[in-house]
């Protein structure tokens, strides 16, 4: 069987629903792939999602990590494209390297003894083998938005006959900032309808508006069981060690990489001492509390009624009668003293049909009150591993991979020739291990930049959505735009 299980205990299904599938149903070309994979039976995200797609209907899948999504979108492709043509016709968006390199692995082992082929492109490393591999006349190509926005800019990548296009980890994609790569991926897609899907652990605005720009008409399909739906709060805890507590929330931040977010303390000092600390690691944050002076207080609450602060830290009594549109998170660095102020609390996100996120940092002994309000409330309460270096390591290098690519293809070719001036010193600089700290400062330096501007915003997708149904309609030159930009 694919993957693990999924319970079904509140699946959300469209109005229109159609029978689930089973692997005897399945068309010979998918269950011979079944066979290839060893799976006598299929999961329920493949066996309800697989069914919409056969009938050529984009949907929105909200299905957890690790339920089997992914052979949930590979076997119809394998159905539905054709092996004879050596030529891009599905493509795969996923935010990291490592879930383009899972995701391609299961494509080959379902696809193996075909003659499907398929390109796993990323970005962090070389350029020849993705050539190499678009040469040889991939069909799927699987791939980050930022390393497929760079081959589709040097007309190393055409997608002018895709057929098929899948977002995979959708609400991760955001978080890392390829919300605008993917708007301009969007411009090189085919005019013609094709099908599109969307796979999700949680459905938050940005991700429902996104569908609307990249999907026709598309219904939601859940299978999170107990876990989070649209409209709802994830309740998150990570048990924390006394010492340093305000380096785990770093770690934290980092991993979850807010769009916005109130952290909640119980006493003013916490609150002056931790936005001090998050300033000092380059976040965009700011404190409230009964301390602060009254033009100061006016100031911050001026930038918290704009969306343009992306970290409140505060007292419940400071924060009292504030509300945040779109509140992304809300992070209670310490556990409140009243049980019903973590319903308070937790109760700012989620809001207006919208999911959230409720994180809440304890010690060993305090999770035993956390898992007390959690059986009160009859809240599922998850408990998360604090992230270790190699993961930190990990997603950040990502992050900073992605945005300095996206920085060097803004620039023009003017630009480009003045910069050929510093890599004499660049390729000195990296063979030398005394000089590293120079380029670990820079990058440090860089990243500390782009911590001020959030993940891609409602009114970011808000706002494009509205240009393109503006441009709606119009006829747009594929290669007059990639002469542009080339």
């Amino acid at each position: 069987m694919a993957e693990n299980n999924e319970t079904d205990s509140k699946d959300i299904q469209p109005d229109d629903v159609l029978p689930e599938i089973s692997v005897e149903q399945l068309s010979d070309v998918m269950r011979d792939a079944c066979d290839r994979a060893g799976w006598k039976s299929l999961v329920p995200v493949q066996a309800k999602s697989i069914p919409y797609f056969l009938a050529g209907r984009d949907m929105m899948v909200q299905s957890r990590t690790g339920s089997g999504k992914t052979g949930a979108y590979i076997l119809p492709i394998i159905e539905k494209i054709n092996a004879q043509q050596n030529f891009a016709q599905a493509l795969v968006l996923v935010p990291t390297r490592e879930l383009a390199l899972q995701v391609s692995r299961e494509a080959e082992m379902l696809t193996n003894g075909t003659n499907i082929k398929i390109a796993v492109v990323y970005g962090g490393v070389g350029y020849n083998a993705q050539l190499e591999a678009f040469r040889g006349g991939a069909q799927i190509v699987v791939g980050t938005p930022g390393r497929i926005l760079d081959h589709l800019l040097k007309n190393t990548l055409s997608l002018d006959h895709l057929k098929i296009l899948i977002f995979d980890e959708a609400d991760r994609m955001l978080s890392m900032g390829f919300y605008p790569d993917m708007v301009k991926i969007r411009k090189y897609i085919p005019s013609n309808k094709i099908l599109s899907s969307m796979f999700s652990a949680t459905f938050p605005p940005q991700v429902i508006r996104l569908s609307d720009q990249f999907l026709h008409k598309s219904k939601l399909l859940s299978l999170s069981g107990n876990q989070v739906h649209i409209a709802e709060i994830e309740h998150i805890y990570y048990v924390v060690p006394g010492m340093r507590k305000d380096r785990s929330l770093v770690r934290i931040i980092e991993i979850e990489n807010p769009s916005s977010a109130i952290i909640f303390c119980n006493t003013k000092d916490t609150v002056h001492y931790l936005s001090v600390v998050l300033k000092r690691f380059g976040y965009d944050a700011d404190e409230l509390s009964s301390d602060l002076a009254q033009n100061m207080r006016e100031k911050v609450m001026a930038r918290v009624r704009r969306g343009a602060l992306r970290f409140l830290v505060a007292t419940d009594v400071a924060a009292r009668g504030i509300d945040i549109p779109d509140l992304s998170h809300v992070i209670q660095y310490e556990p409140p003293e009243d049980p019903e102020a973590y319903i308070h609390r937790a109760g700012r996100t989620g809001r207006m049909g919208s999911s959230g996120v409720a994180i809440s940092l304890v010690a060993e002994m305090e999770k035993f009150k956390l898992q007390s309000i959690a059986r009160y409330y009859n809240i599922n309460m998850q408990e998360r591993l604090l992230p270790d270096d190699e993961e930190l390591e990990r997603v950040v290098s990502e992050r900073i991979t992605a945005l300095l690519e996206a920085k060097l293809r803004a620039r023009d070719n003017l630009q480009i020739e003045r910069m050929q001036r510093f890599l004499p010193l660049a390729h000195n600089l990296a063979q030398s291990e005394e000089e590293l700290s120079l380029i670990t400062m820079l990058l440090d330096d860089y990243y500390q930049l782009s911590l001020h501007a959030p993940p891609a915003s409602t009114a970011d997708i808000d706002q494009e959505q509205g240009s393109g149904q503006k441009k709606k309609g119009k006829p747009r030159s594929r290669n007059k735009k990639r002469n542009q930009n080339t």
